[in-house]
């Protein structure tokens, strides 16, 4: 029992050493787990290549946001200078700018009733 104990701790003080002394990260480390490390490394490179993608759509996200608001602001101020000149008065005094010879209408529009 006691010669276990003892085979575990040098065992655990070996590996130690190794890894403080940079032998773990040795030629014979990469020929035993090759497959491991192409295969850490290529999570690694995916990691990176998607988050550079999220990122990207982010930024197209904020940017579309902000074209859209702006698309918004644009269009409420285009109602409001078109309702602005179709009112009557902006008619009649557009109507005695340009010397048309029309006048307004001095009776009200009527429904037209089919039978």
């Amino acid at each position: 029992m006691g010669e276990k104990k003892n085979s575990a701790a040098a065992t655990g003080r070996k590996a130690t050493k190794g890894f403080v002394q940079g032998r773990i990260f040795s030629l014979e480390f990469f020929k035993r787990n090759w497959v491991y490390v192409v295969f850490v490394v290529a999570m690694a490179l995916a990691y990176i290549g998607n988050k550079f993608a999220c990122q990207r759509s982010i930024q197209e996200l904020l940017t579309l946001k902000t074209d859209l608001a702006n698309a918004q602001s644009d269009l409420v101020s285009s109602s409001a200078k078109y309702n602005s000149m179709i009112r009557e008065s902006e008619m009649v005094k557009l109507m005695n700018e340009k010397h048309l010879g029309l006048v307004p209408p001095q009776d009200p529009p009527y429904k037209l009733k089919s039978k």
